[in-house]
């Protein structure tokens, strides 16, 4: 394959020539880190739809299949470490390449990489607290099925299916966007609303990264198939040699 068509070697050009670059990383970002996929056919809870547990209503009504479901999460990321992919973004990051990353990935890889300018999109699964009057909580709390001293049911701080994002985040990750002259997508379907639609609010370059195709490639001026960690790697190598 020739340079030209090369999309690791376009999308290393695009980052080197970028001044404000602005990521979007989505679930098969972490999936290369070990963390379970329960979003796709064969993925984790593939018996069960995640949108019928991950939701307000499964915590009011089902609280113990809604806790089954976080706890097994919270207790599978105890092993989980950031991989060299999210290294990478961390230096990038320090480097000046990378402006920010708006994440809908929950586990807080992206911070223990290393990476400082991260908005949470879909919240944090590393935090806690109660969902009648937003008391923080610990979690060996949540893990213990505790309840608050108001008598309510503690949660992760994980926005649910029908719930409003964080508006500091969100806000946060429209401006960047808006500034940006390069958006890489890396690991997610998008289909999942409103984060959708963000790599689509400029006229920046956007290279898209995932393992599938879905349907959203044309949208994109490079597209890679690939996992994320050996796409990243790929790149980071081609950029030495730039």
């Amino acid at each position: 394959m020739t340079e030209a068509y090369d999309p690791i070697h376009r999308a290393a050009l695009l980052i080197r020539d970028a001044r404000s670059m602005v990521l979007i990383s989505g679930a098969g970002l972490s999936v290369d880190a070990g963390v379970k996929d329960f979003r796709s056919p064969s993925g984790w809870w593939r018996s069960i739809d995640p949108r019928t547990v991950a939701t307000v209503e499964a915590l009011e009504s089902d609280y113990d299949l809604f806790h089954e479901f976080y706890a097994a999460r919270i207790t599978q990321l105890k092993t989980v470490r950031p991989h060299r992919g999210h290294g990478i973004l961390a230096e990038w990051e320090k480097r000046g390449m990378l402006a920010c990353i708006g994440t809908q990935n929950v586990d807080g890889l992206h911070q223990a990489a290393g990476s400082r300018n991260v908005h949470e999109l879909h919240g944090t699964i590393r935090a806690f607290r109660c969902h009648a009057c937003g008391a923080p909580h610990a979690e060996e709390a949540f893990l213990q099925k505790r309840k608050c001293q108001c008598g309510g049911r503690l949660r992760p701080n994980v926005v649910l299916f029908g719930e409003m994002l964080p508006q500091e985040a969100w806000d946060a990750a429209i401006a960047a966007i808006r500034a940006a002259d390069a958006v890489l997508v890396i690991g997610t379907s998008l289909q999942v609303a409103p984060v959708n639609q963000l790599p689509f609010l400029t006229r920046a370059g956007r290279i898209f990264i995932n393992a599938e195709e879905t349907g959203h490639e044309d949208q994109f001026d490079v597209f890679i198939k690939g996992r994320a960690l050996d796409s990243l790697a790929a790149i980071q190598e081609r950029l030495e040699l730039l």
